[in-house]
């Protein structure tokens, strides 16, 4: 699973609950790396173990001639509060690490596969992130 090795603040502030639910985007929109991408219709908080997980399957599909880059990096922690604890009594412990998605990201890219494999591979990473999701393909000139 992807995590940060070192952190400032082990905590963070709790953004607001919409906040990946407004606006787009405005950067990794484009195709950069590979041939085709899988791009966020929705915004999202993505877990390191829903990533680890899309990644699975992508790279089990694509094989050994395929390269995959994944494209967002899970550097927020999340925390908390053991069930059935009462309110009050500070934040709760750290478990685990997200990455916030606006519509419009660029998740993984893939490319060294022929097109139909690519769809499909990217079409299968998606369904184990909690978001809508595109396959597209990069513009050749």
């Amino acid at each position: 699973m992807l995590l940060p090795k070192k952190v400032k603040y082990r905590k963070w502030h709790t953004f607001r609950k919409n906040a990946n639910k407004v606006g787009v985007a405005s950067r990794g929109t484009t195709i950069s790396f590979g041939s085709h991408g899988l791009k966020a219709m929705a915004g999202a908080r993505i877990m390191s173990n829903q990533i680890e997980a899309a990644r699975k399957a992508l790279s089990r599909e694509v094989g050994k001639t395929g390269k995959v880059w994944i494209r967002i990096f899970p550097d927020m922690p999340l925390t908390k509060k053991p069930a059935e604890v009462k309110l009050g009594k500070g934040k709760g412990d750290l478990f685990g690490y997200c990455a916030p998605v606006k519509p419009g990201r660029v998740i993984f890219e893939v490319d060294g596969v022929t097109d139909a494999i690519a769809r499909e591979a990217l079409r299968k990473a998606g369904t184990k992130l909690p978001l809508k999701t595109k396959v597209i393909a990069a513009m050749h000139i």
